[in-house]
């Protein structure tokens, strides 16, 4: 598990970017895999969710979880929920009320309101990021009372710009929204290259955001031990696992 710097020095949230190790899962889900939507052992997967509460110490309320959907949606807790939200973003102010996202190569959000002790959760894929969720959900938090000032937004681990080969297209779909958009591609040997985390980071810093938190680890690498839904493509595997990063209000 990793934790933000940034996030624990506020003394009031639990939270935690979690990659594939210490769980129950067999296989190719080796072994904290969390994805409900996986083909993995049902059993296996709730007690993988079962370890994750524990390590966060919830005491009495599962892990929120949402289905995602590469969307701009998001969803305000005000009760726990009977049952899932559809969406990309999750908000809530609930004390001891655990939030979470799945991920395997997208970029996981985790934001606190310090002043006014919201937390939200965050999955963005290029599409999501595209699609401005990030700012979507900041711009939720402003519109509640929250001043720019108190937020804290922690990039978690995503596959790193080295390893997200893209298309022309792809390329292109970016720079016909702005043409600054040229400074998160690379080209190297005719390939071409996007930093998605950067990327991310430039939108909460052009929105006014300026206690950002990147946590650098590249969830295509192996030695990381983070599922990686490119790296399992490459090996021609059926499936893959999730990772889970959560944050809850103490």
């Amino acid at each position: 598990m990793i934790i933000s710097k940034l996030l624990s020095k506020t003394a009031i949230v639990r939270h935690g970017f979690f990659n594939s190790k210490n769980g129950f899962s067999k296989g190719i889900y080796n072994s904290l895999n969390c994805g409900t939507g996986s083909s993995d052992n049902k059993n296996n997967v709730k007690k993988n969710l079962r370890y994750v509460k524990q390590i966060i110490r919830s005491k009495k309320n599962d892990i929120v979880l949402l289905y995602q959907k590469h969307s701009s949606k998001i969803c305000f807790i005000k009760k726990f929920p009977k049952k899932k939200f559809v969406g990309d973003g999750l908000i809530t102010n609930i004390k001891g009320l655990p939030i979470g996202i799945l991920t395997a190569d997208c970029a996981p959000i985790l934001i606190l309101d310090i002043k006014q002790k919201i937390v939200a959760a965050v999955h963005a894929g290029w599409r999501g990021a595209y699609k401005n969720i990030v700012i979507k959900v900041l711009k939720r938090l402003v519109k509640s009372g929250s001043s720019k000032k108190d937020i804290i937004v922690v990039i978690g681990p995503s596959i790193s710009q080295k390893n997200y080969e893209v298309g022309k297209e792809f390329k292109q779909k970016f720079l016909r929204r702005s043409k600054k958009n040229s400074i998160f591609f690379k080209l190297k040997k005719n390939k071409i290259y996007f930093d998605l985390a950067e990327f991310i980071r430039n939108q909460i810093i052009s929105f006014g955001i300026l206690k950002i938190d990147v946590i650098r680890k590249d969830t295509f690498d192996k030695k990381n031990n983070f599922f990686s839904a490119r790296r399992s493509l490459k090996k021609n595997e059926p499936d893959y696992g999730r990772n889970i990063s959560v944050i809850m209000l103490k």
